[in-house]
């Protein structure tokens, strides 16, 4: 079977109708991957959408899209500098059902992409994983990522923990 064919971009703000479709999708199928609620989500207006698309273009941040041909968005992933002390951070990973694996190549490349803009701003990547969430922690470690001995609790239920990992570039 052949590897699908896709680009990977950043996002603008003319892309707001592609990030809530697959933000919304993101959240219904991962729902403890994120800091976010669907049902909130779907309360957010265009202009809330138009300004989260146009985290693609912050000096300080990225957000990029792995798009294939036929225009379809099939993952996207994010990173910003809240502070010089605590560098990177990796943020809103999600890669659609279908295109999960190797083979696909969409996590890989989506990553690459992320890290190479992390490095003009520090020397490592770091990333918050809910505990239950195994299949990304592997997919983290398989590109370098370790463990870190640092947790705190998940956002949306205080019983559940977010593990910290890291990766220097």
């Amino acid at each position: 079977m052949r590897a699908p064919e896709f680009t990977i971009r950043r996002t603008t703000i003319d892309d707001w109708r592609d990030v809530r479709t697959l933000r919304l999708e993101m959240l219904a199928d991962t729902p403890m991957g994120f800091a976010e609620r669907l049902d909130s989500a779907r309360t957010f207006t265009e202009a809330d959408w138009r300004s989260r698309a146009l985290r693609g273009q912050n000096p300080r941040g990225i957000s990029v899209a792995a798009i294939t041909t036929d225009g379809r968005w099939v993952g996207t992933m994010g990173g910003y500098v809240p502070d010089a002390t605590t560098g990177p951070l990796l943020v809103g990973v999600y890669v659609t059902p279908d295109f999960r694996g190797r083979q696909a190549g969409v996590t890989d490349a989506l990553l690459t992409t992320v890290e190479e803009w992390a490095a003009t701003y520090g020397s490592t990547l770091t990333l918050g994983v809910h505990e239950d969430n195994a299949r990304a922690r592997a997919a983290y470690e398989r590109r370098g990522y370790t463990l870190t001995r640092h947790s705190v609790p998940y956002v949306l239920d205080k019983s559940r923990r977010e593990l910290e990992m890291i990766k220097q570039l």
